[in-house]
């Protein structure tokens, strides 16, 4: 009777390992693609916020989850190549940070889903039919908001009393120049400012940009939402502060980089809630059916150092209308 009950046991737990086997080989951990216009050391923080919202809901890298990191180090003709690997790695969701990203990743497929994530104007770009029905494979977060350059602009205008011309640093090649220039032009007409766009396709450009604002006695300057200025994040900072230059940044990483100033969405919050994004299409909504989110609340990083670095002198108001002031 004992070698009975222990040959029944044996093959009830032999068949539920043969269950389990089968199960690890049929089933399908989600994979995720993760493409970037930026280097890994570039993107960390930003990465780091996307898995920390994945961890927050459960998906561990590794454990129950698959990321297949794809970066184009600052190489933007890159994209779509690395955006075609993620549709041959058969990826569940393709995560992209920024309109270029975005562009490649559309072209790349229109099967797999995209979250798109702190991208200027998803329906003027044509990545979405609406904010409320994007009706295609792309959903994720804007950053629009039509204020935005306005705000940037007033601030400006708040610590150089003075200003009459800002120069706008920025690429003609991205898409989101177009919508981010014209949206400045209208606000500046407001405040009586002149705007001078200094065009930098890459970083051959950006000493002959800067030798142009002092030619034309710009201000101030302005950097647009682009990867373009994410790439060359300390060398404007650093000739932004040779040159004297009081200069407004696109986030708020710029700032902790040594940058004056930023008024912008919290762009590791944005990337912590495209995790929400993801969850939702991996357990089966489909993205034409998830809103495309805006951001709902601006921070304002003021670096002191940075200040005095140019001989600035911050106003008392403005900095107590910051968010946080690096000292």
């Amino acid at each position: 009777m004992r070698k009975k009950i222990f040959c029944l046991a044996l093959g009830a737990m032999l068949s539920a390992l043969s269950f389990s086997v089968e199960a690890q080989q049929t089933g399908k951990i989600p994979r995720i693609g993760y493409l970037s216009s930026l280097s890994a050391s570039s993107d960390s923080s930003r990465n780091d916020a996307f898995r920390q919202g994945l961890k927050e809901l459960g998906y561990v890298e590794k454990k129950n989850v698959a990321i297949e990191y794809e970066f184009a180090q600052g190489k933007l003709d890159r994209l779509p190549d690395l955006a075609g690997e993620l549709v041959r790695l058969k990826v569940d969701v393709i995560v992209v940070g920024g309109s270029t990203a975005t562009r490649a990743a559309k072209n790349a497929t229109k099967l797999i889903p995209i979250v798109m994530i702190n991208v200027t104007d998803p329906v003027v770009l044509g990545f979405v039919v609406s904010l409320a029905r994007p009706g295609g494979n792309i959903t994720g977060l804007s950053n629009l908001a039509p204020e935005l350059g306005g705000k940037r602009l007033e601030l400006l205008k708040e610590i150089v009393p003075q200003l009459s011309r800002v120069a706008v640093l920025g690429d003609p090649n991205s898409p989101a120049y177009g919508p981010q220039l014209n949206e400045l032009k209208l606000a500046a007409r407001a405040l009586g400012l002149q705007l001078q766009p200094a065009e930098v396709r890459g970083p051959g450009d950006l000493e002959s940009a800067f030798s142009a604002m002092i030619r034309a006695h710009a201000g101030a300057l302005m950097g647009l939402q682009q990867p373009t200025i994410d790439i060359l994040r300390e060398r404007i900072i650093d000739l932004a502060g040779k040159n004297r230059l009081p200069a407004m940044y696109p986030n708020r990483e710029n700032v902790e980089a040594g940058g004056l100033i930023s008024y912008a969405a919290d762009i590791s919050t944005m990337f912590r809630r495209a995790a929400t994004y993801v969850d939702k299409i991996l357990k089966g909504t489909k993205p034409a059916d998830l809103p495309v989110e805006q951001p709902m609340k601006f921070e304002l990083v003021i670096n002191l150092k940075a200040a005095k670095q140019i001989g600035l002198t911050i106003p008392q108001w403005t900095l107590m209308k910051a968010d946080r002031v690096i000292r």
